[in-house]
């Protein structure tokens, strides 16, 4: 299973562009905090390289900017090409299916929404996409109700149970 949850900061402003063909796209990378610091050091980060496409990408440059934290979910794309100097270069890349603010404008770090491509593996394969849907709306958890409180009965509580001969089944 290929899946990929990263919350990080943007490193640069992430810039809109289009193939050939006119298909929106970004590449851009997060910073994302290791988990654990040695004592007297400082936090080390990982960059990770990040592509999104069409109204993902369009969303993500549309709202995310340098330093601000944003949440992704997505898949490792792994590849390969020739350097002009005759080298195999190899890629690592987590395409995103979605990307999620992780903190208001004022960075108090409220998810208040998200977007989500509708991207299916099967479509990728074949260089297309499910139309992709927009969800940009406040999102509140609803607040459970208090647990039922329980006291032991007394036998007055119960009422005896007719017997089999009186149910009309």
């Amino acid at each position: 299973m290929n899946n990929v949850s990263l919350i990080g900061r943007l490193t640069a402003n992430p810039e809109l562009k289009h193939t050939q063909n006119g298909l929106a796209y970004t590449r851009f990378s997060i910073a994302v905090d290791r988990a654990f610091v040695k004592q007297g050091e400082e936090r080390q980060a990982d960059f990770i390289n990040i592509v999104a496409w069409r109204q993902t990408a369009e969303f993500i440059c549309r709202y995310f900017m340098k330093g601000q934290r944003i949440g992704i979910t997505g898949e490792i794309r792994t590849g390969s090409y020739t350097a002009q100097d005759g080298s195999k270069r190899y890629t690592f890349d987590v395409m995103v299916n979605n990307a999620y603010f992780c903190e208001s404008k004022g960075g108090s770090g409220n998810n208040n929404g998200g977007y989500n491509n509708g991207y299916q593996q099967n479509n990728y394969q074949n260089n297309s996409y499910q139309q992709n849907n927009y969800q940009q709306s406040q999102r509140q958890e609803p607040v459970p109700p208090p647990p039922p409180s329980y006291s032991n009965g007394d036998m007055g509580d119960y009422s005896a149970m007719p017997s089999d001969e009186d149910l009309p089944f």
